[in-house]
């Protein structure tokens, strides 16, 4: 057999090795194949996209699942794909075209910047996929999907249909998360929270009177609103009574919106629900009303509401317009769509050119402070909100109403995409009830889907428990476009109310006073047009309305592939969208039941537990599933939620910080193994990483390390890929090798266990510890002495050893690094001709003439190295060593392997301590000792003695207490009372053998 190139060079290796996997058709998966079926949909990344560290972990992870199941002998099913992603590509777009070509999308005609998207993305949309193939995803890339395919679109619209017509979606008039950048909705999963330093502005708000309010400059502030103790100046003598209330708020801009104060019903503040203050920017005389939702501990304990431009004002209003529908308050806002001040409505009011009545006793009111209302709406209109903010400050201030403002820290909501504040603004949008939501918190309560790590099951209950309506439409042009259509005739319409250029003026003809049947007429919910005179709804559907669909969307053909591989086995994505994807899919699968009913004999449907019906709730009664039906159509089993990737400060990665190196760079320089495998090892279950691009040169080294493993073996001769090393005579040191592995594959803490719990990280450590350690460092040291002997009777079972072992590794490293072992396994002759093809190790015996003694000689080493270490002698300085043994004594082979770990020129073995005895350890053969003179510098020793003697006193003294311990001892087994015993006594025996040391030193 020749022997290995010297060093292994991964830039040879990869790209020839994934061509070969994939011409081959290792990677497609067959339907038709009677093997149990193992599937995992990947999470399609946006067609925008480039590899990130993230994509790089997640696609790992789902690889390593995927090389596993298949060499378990499943038929697997890794279906790749990408997502439209309509936002961010149509601003991704939009961008190219501003900087190529100066223009925007409004330059274009609809059809033609959509067709300007798909050039884009048949140019550019496919890197990332190309990027996934250098990583080694071993994907069936013939399968894959886009979320715009014809097929999948026609499924989608297929899913609005049915929730239409079923009336789980409907158009509604809500307050929307709105992003002023890309101008759409948002969904509240959309939004992330971001603490911002801001300011806290203290407003005055006139109480109206008969004649208007005096105002006073030296109120007392109690409880956080004006109500003096004392008549304030101005007032009329002997009143008690105040000229204003003040009011805090983060967003003075939005005064000319408020329609009320509130106040809680129950609170300090409940006497003035019933009275009237002016609103201090654009002033009329708007009501002070009670609510119990009015936080007191806030501000002064008064809540300025501004029912167009916040989700909590929005809500308080609608409760108070059920319990007064004769005097309901209004809800009007102010702000463009691009988030600028917009009282064009305000200003015609306050100019006269609408009207508006106001209650009787107001209007005179009013009418006197027309010319300031102009002046403050006129001042403010088209200013953008921040300026606008700025600017309302100024106004408040020359007005006298500012009271003071204050530094202040809140959480303000940010468009996720565009990473802006967004803002709460009144739209009407298509919304989705969710359907199953009970079944869908059931299937985690009662462990039908599992999550990894277990505590984001608290999560996704919290959001089911608390879920509210889906805002699924979005005012882009690039997605799935809604299949709702309007007949154009004018005189479909009311003629007050025209036709509908918006779905506003659809929305209130709608819920007029008409019938169903005209209704009915005039709109369509269906795939395809009506016919002539039929114009199609503008908006398109959240991203995510596609994506809930992809577990089994993507599987339908019709050569039994959904049948075969859905449910999938398995999903690994990121927890940040727990809400976005995962539970969605949950849902659509026990909603649309993909894979239909599924009949089972002997036995009722089976009701979820935890569902309103089995629990006697008056909630609407869960579905009824068979077992069957359940488990044909659950959009997975298994969750594994990924940590985030953080730089070593603990900062997410982003080009902006330059701390997000690009994973490319990183193949480049350390292969993709060494990238996969020092990502993986440093990726606990459950926990952020903390990366250092110092773990994936140890990948690499790793890698390196394996490579010349092998190539150590193929100088000693041919491998035999069918070795079996016990039917041969063996060394005690292959003997421990194969305890080793046994223990590897099926001891208490094992590798095999650790990947079929998603420990992924922990596999990885084990095999990492394994390979290094006991294969690298110790066996391969110790096999050296059977291989420099042509007589040695234990060689051929040291050969056999070598290569039994050298099989299981690569095959259980084959999911981590691919291509090395690939490489490798062909190199060295091994069957079958792809280590794809090749089965999963499972168990492997233990020897039956296994010894401790090679531990022993291995621990002993260790300790002598550490020995020459503290006392500063190069370990690469040969020097004697005396051994005064304990125990059976040491054979010439095994004396010879401990003075190759020891690098030691002599091991002398002694009876007895040696008369003038040098530095010594405790090891498990006995006392080992340097030479007493002309190697140890005298202080050196003495202070390494004292740190020794220091720390096994302070062992020796916790090990004492535990016999000491009545309770303890009562509830400490047997075997472990002895092994503190037996400890007890090693301790005093090195506590007083360091004494007679340090008084030999004086």
């Amino acid at each position: 057999m020749p022997e290995l190139a010297k060093a292994y060079e991964p830039q040879q290796v990869e790209d020839r090795l994934y061509k070969k996997w994939q011409d081959s058709g290792l990677f497609k998966a067959n339907p038709k194949s009677s093997k149990k079926p193992y599937s995992i949909v990947m999470p399609p990344p946006n067609i925008t996209g480039k590899l990130t560290l993230g994509h790089v972990l997640n696609n790992t992870i789902q690889d390593i699942l995927a090389r596993k199941a298949r060499m378990e002998g499943k038929e697997v099913l890794w279906l790749p794909g990408t997502d439209h992603a309509g936002l961010a590509t149509q601003t991704a777009v939009e961008k190219h075209i501003r900087n190529t070509e100066k223009k925007t999308r409004h330059d274009f005609t609809r059809e033609e910047f959509v067709e300007r998207i798909w050039k884009w993305k048949e140019e550019f949309g496919g890197i990332i996929t190309q990027q996934l193939r250098k990583i080694g995803c071993s994907c069936d890339w013939s399968r894959e999907r886009f979320t715009l395919d014809k097929d999948y679109e026609r499924a989608v619209q297929e899913v609005f249909v049915k929730l239409y017509e079923s009336e789980s979606i409907r158009m509604a008039y809500r307050l929307v998360n709105w992003c002023p950048s890309s101008r759409t909705a948002l969904s509240d999963e959309e939004v992330i929270p971001k603490k911002q330093k801001s300011f806290l502005y203290y407003v005055k708000y006139d109480l109206v009177n008969e004649a208007r309010a005096v105002e006073t400059a030296t109120s007392a502030l109690s409880g956080g609103a004006f109500f003096p103790t004392e008549p304030p100046l101005g007032t009329a003598e002997g009143t008690n009574e105040p000229s204003y209330l003040v009011v805090a708020t983060t967003r003075p801009e939005t005064i000319m919106a408020d329609v009320a104060l509130a106040v809680n019903p129950n609170g300090k503040w409940k006497d003035y629900i019933g009275r009237f203050v002016y609103r201090p920017i654009d002033p009329i005389p708007i009501p002070i009303i009670g609510d119990d939702a009015v936080d007191e501990t806030f501000g002064t304990g008064i809540l300025k509401v501004t029912p167009a431009h916040d989700k909590v004002d929005f809500e308080i209003v609608k409760r108070n317009n059920r319990n007064n529908p004769l005097s309901p308050l209004a809800i009007f806002g102010i702000l463009s769509e691009d988030a600028k001040i917009e009282c064009k409505f305000s200003l015609d009011l306050a100019r006269g050119n609408r009207s508006y009545r106001h209650p009787e006793p107001h209007q005179k009111l009013i009418e006197a402070r027309r010319g300031e209302r102009v002046k403050d709406l006129e001042a403010l209109n088209g200013l953008d909100r921040f300026e606008a903010r700025k600017r309302t400050v100024e106004i408040l201030s020359e007005k006298g109403l500012l009271f003071k403002e204050e530094p202040y820290e809140n959480t303000v909501g940010f468009s996720e995409r565009a990473d802006v504040p967004i803002e709460p603004r009144l739209s009407v949008q298509w919304f989705l009830k969710y359907p199953k939501v009970p079944e869908a918190l059931a299937l985690i309560q009662n462990s039908h889907v599992k999550f990894h790590p277990e505590h984001w099951t608290k999560v996704y209950q919290h959001w089911l428990e608390n879920i509210q309506d889906w805002c699924i439409s979005r005012q882009v042009w690039w997605g799935h476009r809604i299949p709702v259509w309007y007949k154009a005739p004018q005189e479909a319409f009311p003629d007050s109310l025209q036709w509908p250029t918006s779905r506003l003026k659809f929305y209130w003809w709608s819920v007029a006073e008409v019938s169903s049947h005209q209704l009915e007429k005039n709109v369509k919910c269906s795939h395809e047009s009506p016919g002539h005179g039929w114009v199609q709804d503008e908006d398109t559907l959240d991203t995510w309305f596609s994506s809930w669909l992809w577990a089994y969307e993507t599987m339908r053909t019709e050569d039994g592939t959904r049948q075969k591989f859905y449910p999938t086995s398995a999903l690994v994505t990121g927890p940040d969208i727990i809400f976005l994807w995962v539970a969605r899919m949950l849902i659509a699968g026990l909603h649309f039941k993909p894979n239909g009913e599924k009949s089972e004999s002997g036995g009722p449907g089976y009701l979820l537990p935890g569902s309103p019906e089995a629990t006697g709730s008056d909630q609407p009664a869960a579905s009824k599933y068979s077992n069957a039906t359940l488990e044909a159509n659950l959009a997975f089993k298994d969750v594994y939620f990924t940590g985030l990737i953080r730089d070593k400060q603990g900062r997410k990665l982003s080009k902006s910080l330059g701390n997000s190196p690009d994973p490319l760079d990183l193949i480049a320089k350390y292969g993709a193994d060494g990238l996969r495998f020092g990502l993986v090892r440093i990726a606990p279950q459950g926990a952020d990483i903390r990366f250092d691009e110092k773990q994936i040169e140890e990948g690499r080294n790793f890698c390196n390390k394996l490579w010349n493993i092998c190539r150590f073996r193929t100088m000693q001769g041919p491998v035999d890929p069918n070795a079996e090393p016990f039917k041969h005579k063996r060394s005690i040191f292959a003997d421990e090798l194969l305890d080793r592995l046994h223990f590897l594959l099926e001891g208490d803490r094992n590798a095999l266990t650790a990947l079929n719990q998603f420990n992924f990280s922990e596999g990885a450590s084990q095999l990492y510890d394994f390979v290094w350690n006991e294969f690298a460092s110790r066996f391969v040291e110790a096999a050296k002495s059977d291989f420099a002997q042509a007589d040695s009777l234990t060689r051929e079972g040291t050969l056999a050893t070598f290569d039994y072992v050298l099989s299981h590794v690569l095959r259980l490293l084959h999911p981590f690094a691919p291509f090395v072992t690939e490489e490798l396994w062909c190199e060295l002759g091994f069957k079958p001709d792809s280590l794809q093809l090749a089965l999963w190790p499972t168990k492997s015996p233990r020897s039956k003439t296994w010894s401790p003694r090679a531990r022993e000689i291995y621990s002993s080493a260790d300790a002598g190295r550490q020995l020459r270490g503290e006392v500063k002698l190069p370990s690469n300085q040969k020097i004697p060593f005396f051994l005064v043994a304990k125990g059976d004594p040491l054979t010439d082979d095994q004396k010879a392997v401990l003075a190759a770990f020891l690098n030691a020129s002599d091991i002398k073995v002694l009876a007895t301590a040696p008369q003038d005895p040098g530095p010594k350890a405790f090891t498990e053969l006995g006392d080992l000792y340097l030479p007493a003179t002309g190697l140890v510098d005298p202080a050196v020793e003495k202070d390494r003695l004292t740190k020794e003697l220091a720390k096994v006193e302070k062992d020796l003294e916790q090990t004492r207490k535990k016999h000491g311990d009545a309770n303890m001892l009562a509830k400490a087994p047997p075997a472990k009372i002895e092994d503190w015993r037996k400890l007890e006594v090693s301790l005093a025996e090195k506590e007083k053998s360091l004494r007679d040391s340090l008084d030999k030193l004086g």
